[in-house]
């Protein structure tokens, strides 16, 4: 026993005392969760995710400390014709009457017009923190649909920072809840379909479900070293679900497989633990060495993101070693009950001649191409996914807008109205300076100056018939200047005044002041930086990835052909994902099908982060499938027919998984934002591509057209051949297509 590879040893020490790894399993979760909670999450300030001269606009900005109250809008507008100027006078002052007896309002400002007299604008002041306005804006706007009712001949709608914070995190509240309660139900209902047992469904929503409790609980501890963002936990859950369900599948599928060939629980569950335990903890370290590569993006949403990946990650692994073949031990054959009448005579394990599972016969059929006509049938499919990757090569990136935000609410509606009517309320550059105060007098001349220039541009908004709005911190340190531009904030117009700002009119004003340091940021600038710091980081990550997980395979499968032409399927599998993306997404006609405006471009930061989820997730199914050929190269069979048994004898799993993950991240492409829709569309085709094109026709191609050759190494890579497997696999002939 002492020789055997540790995940046996501890398969087997969990499945001899079932209640204790169990209840090891239970305490290590819940201490995990309270001591997490216990500890409190410690977020990410806007300090720690300034990238490129944006944020270092947004770091002068916060050195200013200014007082930057919550602001909202009463807009007034006519419902059709031209705005009664008198009329809106009287609805505005008595908003501004009712506004300003409501808790939570400082201060009522004057109406301005527009400049073309088609509304009219009462600016509020809230008081507290502004990072909570959303929270108290409710009375607001209470108030102001009394005001509507008082005066129904006018539009008069309340549109601000806080209130569509509100409206957005009702919409988005509502999506997330309705993912929530779709995933379960779904990832359960095809477990049920997959096993044709309501045990076995159960284990791995149980187990996947515990892995996302417990590394909640740690990545909330881990926060202290790297500060946590809002995108970690849904992140931990959607990477959590996905690993914890495939990894119990490829364990309970060959449990089930062995102990359908006679052989006791006991021996099953070890066995298990040999082939696909084995397949488990090597596709965990691709999945975590992948992750483990956003920690060189320099980006505290990515390295809070790969922490709370790799930490999920490793507990999954964990439990499928441990509780896992505990539970499998503990239930025996009651993890087969209550079995489902006709899903159980589909699903149940099947052996043909030799013990060796016999698959459905779609399967062989399938694969009959890639076995008679391996160079062609490669040639083919290999064709196809590079054209269908080749519009990948036209990807634009930016961050999407407030014009993606949903337009289902009022207050997105009315915040359209709001920017036609003021367009210097829209899209807005922040030119951020920092200089010594004694020359604050210089710099606000500097500025003014440069606000008048912008004025005369087309590619700039008008100023405001007040004059440009300057701010200076009290230490007369820093000054802020907003530039306002007419175009949406992904228009490429708003791109070209970007650039004219920080190419030409702001250094040609501010340059020569001493001591002055200075940036523009704003939207349109977090953008296009962040764009750039993608492109920057993007080949740093891949080559780290590609280089760990090459070693990985390396010494996993003793073959540089087998590690080599991993990385190669996994490159041509996320080439493809991104160039559907870019066909989808970048033009217009997918619009009606998915429910979406169509931004022009792929949002900022999808390409890095979807480049590690899928090449990790794609290893799962690439080491499960590759170990079943290998085991059958190690039970003495021919090549071509080692390529059909393992192949064949994975497709269940792999498919069932597939299926899983697909029907997960498509729900993410119901919800309402785009970035949302880009991830789960892009997440779900492919898991689509990689379990069917790639593992079903590329893969047993590549691998019978090369034979022995799959298994070269130079010499010192060489072991000597391991000990056949008890009851070795023999070429079966249903395995094989006949010629």
């Amino acid at each position: 026993m002492a020789g055997r590879p540790v995940t046996v040893r501890m398969a087997r020490w969990s499945a001899e005392h079932p209640w204790r790894a169990i209840a090891l399993w239970a305490v290590f979760v819940a201490v995990c969760f309270v001591g997490g909670n216990a500890a409190g999450l410690n977020e990410a300030t806007s300090g720690d995710q300034a990238i490129g001269e944006a944020g270092r606009a947004g770091l002068i900005v916060d050195a200013g400390d200014f007082d930057d109250p919550a602001v909202e809008n009463v807009l007034i507008t006519s419902r059709g014709g031209a705005l009664d100027a008198a009329a809106a006078k009287v609805a505005a002052d008595d908003a501004a009457a009712r506004l300003r007896t409501v808790t939570g309002v400082a201060e009522v400002g004057q109406p301005v017009p527009a400049r073309d007299g088609s509304a009219l604008l009462l600016p509020i002041t809230m008081s507290g923190d502004p990072e909570t306005a959303s929270d108290r804006v409710q009375p607001l706007r209470d108030a102001t649909a009394t005001v509507q009712s008082a005066h129904p001949q006018l539009r008069v709608e309340q549109v601000g920072g806080p209130s569509i914070g509100q409206a957005l995190d009702d919409t988005l509240g509502k999506d997330f809840k309705r993912a929530e309660l779709l995933s379960l139900p779904v990832t359960l209902a095809i477990l049920i379909i997959a096993f044709g047992a309501l045990i076995a469904a159960s284990v791995p929503v149980l187990l996947a479900l515990s892995s996302v409790a417990a590394a909640m609980g740690l990545s909330t501890l881990a926060s202290h070293l790297v500060p946590a963002t809002d995108t970690t936990s849904p992140v931990i859950l959607l990477i959590g679900m996905a690993v914890g369900v495939d990894y119990s599948l490829f364990y309970i599928r060959r449990e089930r497989e062995e102990r359908a060939k006679g052989r006791s629980g006991l021996d099953a569950v070890e066995i298990a633990a040999e082939t696909s335990g084995h397949a488990v903890v090597v596709s965990g370290f691709a999945v975590i060495i992948a992750m483990a590569g956003l920690l060189l993006a320099g980006d505290v949403v990515f390295s809070s993101l790969a922490v709370g990946s790799i930490l999920v990650v490793a507990v999954a692994v964990t439990g499928s070693l441990t509780v896992l073949p505990a539970l499998l031990a503990r239930l025996g054959r009651w993890v087969d009950r209550p079995r489902v009448p006709l899903l159980w005579r589909l699903t149940a394990p099947r052996t043909g001649r030799h013990g060796t599972p016999r698959p459905p016969r779609l399967w062989p059929a399938l694969l009959r191409p890639a076995l008679r006509a391996p160079v062609a049938t490669l040639v083919i499919s290999v064709g196809l996914l590079l054209a269908l990757a080749a519009p990948a090569l036209g990807m634009k990136l930016k961050f999407p807008g407030m014009e993606d935000l949903p337009r289902t609410t009022p207050a997105m509606q009315a915040y359209d109205r709001l920017t036609a009517a003021f367009p210097s309320t829209g899209t807005n550059h922040v030119v951020a300076v920092r200089a010594p105060a004694e020359q604050a007098d210089r710099v606000r001349s500097a500025l003014t100056d440069l606000a008048t220039r912008a004025a005369g541009d087309p590619l700039f908004a008008p100023t405001e018939a007040d004059g440009p709005k300057i701010r200076v911190s009290a230490d007369r340190r820093v000054s802020v200047l907003d530039v306002a531009t007419p175009y949406a904030s992904r228009d490429d117009r708003s791109v070209r005044s970007l650039e004219e700002l920080r190419s030409d009119l702001v250094p040609a004003e501010l340059r020569g002041i001493p001591g002055i340091e200075y940036a523009v940021g704003g939207s349109v600038a977090d953008s296009e930086d962040y764009a750039q710091h993608v492109r920057d980081k993007l080949p740093l990550v891949m080559g780290f990835v590609l280089v760990l997980t090459f070693l990985v395979m390396v010494l996993t499968f003793r073959s540089v052909v087998v590690a080599a032409s991993s990385i190669v399927l996994n490159l041509l599998s996320a080439g493809a994902a991104y160039g559907l993306l870019v066909l989808v997404f970048q033009g217009d006609w997918a619009e009606g099908v998915l429910g979406f405006t169509s931004m022009g471009a792929i949002v900022s930061w999808l390409p890095l982060f979807l480049f590690v989820v899928l090449f990790g997730l794609s290893m799962d199914y690439h080491v499960f499938v590759v170990s079943r050929i290998r085991e059958g190269i190690r039970a003495g069979m021919p090549n071509r027919d080692a390529v059909s048994y393992g192949i064949t004898s994975s497709a269940g799993v792999v498919t069932s998984a597939a299926i899983v993950m697909v029907g997960v991240f498509s729900i993410f492409a119901t919800l309402s934002t785009i970035d949302m829709k880009q991830l789960g569309i892009g997440l779900a085709a492919a898991i689509l591509l990689d379990a069917t094109i790639i593992r079903g026709v590329v893969l047993p191609s590549l691998m019978t057209m090369l034979g022995d050759a799959n298994w070269w190494a130079p010499r010192f890579l060489r072991q000597r051949p391991a000990p056949a497997p008890a009851d070795p696999p023999a070429p079966a002939p249903e395995l094989v297509p006949v010629p």
